[in-house]
């Protein structure tokens, strides 16, 4: 089962879309657009922190934009926070490749050999975040605490699901919930996107860029990954018996989730990631 559109089958549909042709396009649409986003955020990371690190180990996070990145003599501290800048490489690259419905059926193999490597990058990802969090600390003070965790839970029961059903056999029911990790385990980039096309359409408004907290920063902090598994559990249920309607309904949404994702994107890139490349 495709989850994601087939461009050509709906490039060749009547004129006159169905509800369930405007469910793929917009989906299509959303997913070409975010493993852009994936890819632009992989290629900084690459560029940003993999030479420093290479030359300097974890003493080259200390002069870089990530809060606590370095502590002298926290051994444990600074191998979690080295192992989670190397492996987001690994989970941002990762999770759009999965979601290839051509990939997965043309080349089972590699899907199979990336999906593990994916998992066990979520993993160590999500706890080397949570011991970071705990032990050092993070922006946006108790509130950035539970949001991070809550996510970071979530990365890791998701991940244990998707193994067990991928063994089980149960190779629909893995797919879903692999789609879940992904929506969790790329919080980290929709965050960025979030609070950057925010930024460019409001100015900041509901950020005290001082402290870093307010309305709006909260609001990002739970969003980041409760609003994408909120649209994927909406995606499963249009694509059941959902009315014309419904699925109207969710591909205006996703459109609009979209336009907004591409600003983000754009403004991630100019005032975020390329200037510091």
């Amino acid at each position: 089962m495709n989850y994601f559109a087939n461009l050509s089958t709906i490039a060749d549909s009547p004129s006159i879309p169905t509800a369930k042709q405007g469910v793929r396009l917009s989906v299509a649409a959303w997913y070409i657009l975010a493993a852009i986003g994936h890819f632009i955020f992989v290629a900084y990371i690459l560029a940003v922190f993999y030479p420093p690190i290479a030359q300097h180990g974890a003493e080259a996070l200390a002069g870089m934009h990530l809060p606590n990145g370095f502590k002298e003599g926290d051994l444990a501290g600074n191998l979690a926070a080295i192992s989670h800048v190397l492996i987001a490489a690994v989970v941002i690259s990762g999770g759009p490749l999965q979601l290839l419905p051509s990939l997965r059926k043309n080349y089972p193999g590699f899907h199979r050999i990336l999906g593990r490597c994916y998992v066990f990058a979520c993993l160590i990802s999500a706890t080397g975040g949570l011991f970071i969090v705990w032990t050092r600390g993070t922006i946006g003070g108790l509130v950035g605490h539970i949001a991070i965790s809550g996510d970071g839970l979530l990365v890791i029961a998701f991940s244990a699901l998707a193994v067990y059903h991928a063994i089980g056999g149960r190779i629909v029911v893995h797919r879903r919930w692999a789609m879940r990790l992904f929506m969790a385990a790329s919080a980290v980039w929709f965050y960025r996107i979030g609070l950057m096309g925010w930024v460019m359409l409001t100015g900041g408004v509901g950020i005290d860029f001082q402290t870093f907290t307010g309305p709006v920063v909260i609001i990002i902090y739970f969003a980041q990954y409760l609003l994408p598994l909120a649209m994927l559990e909406w995606y499963f249920r249009v694509q059941g018996k959902a009315s014309a309607k419904e699925q109207w309904l969710f591909s205006v949404v996703v459109i609009g989730l979209t336009t907004f994702m591409a600003i983000g994107i754009y403004s991630a890139t100019t005032n975020m990631w390329l200037p510091r490349v």
